[in-house]
């Protein structure tokens, strides 16, 4: 036995069958797509059309995705910056960049830092 799926788009704003196409935009940073028929999307477009003209172009994003904003660095419960010059201080040699080595920490901390 086969099964058949059918994909039917159904207008979102007035509900009617069939959609004749997805309109997509953004507002205010936010990025929407809205299955209309071709009478609504011509409306919606028409409705658009007098922003667009006064409108620059900031950047295309035809087939590309906005790219993610780098992960926050979780608080580490301390300033390295201050556990780097302590630890220079002391003759503990750390890394300029990255990690500080957990034992580095808690001899700085033991210290009253």
């Amino acid at each position: 036995m086969a099964t058949r799926t059918e994909v039917v788009l159904v207008d979102d704003l007035d509900g009617e069958t069939p959609a004749g196409t997805t309109v997509e935009f953004a507002l205010d940073g936010t990025e929407y797509g809205i299955d209309l028929s071709e009478e609504n999307a011509a409306a919606m477009r028409a409705a658009f059309s007098r922003y667009v003209q006064a409108a620059r172009t900031v950047s295309s994003s035809a087939g590309r995705r906005r790219a993610e904003e780098p992960a926050k660095a979780a608080y580490s419960g301390y300033d390295p910056a201050a556990v780097r010059a302590w630890a220079a201080g002391q003759g503990i040699t750390v890394s300029p960049r990255g990690r500080i080595r957990a034992d580095v920490v808690e001899q700085y901390r033991a210290a009253g830092n």
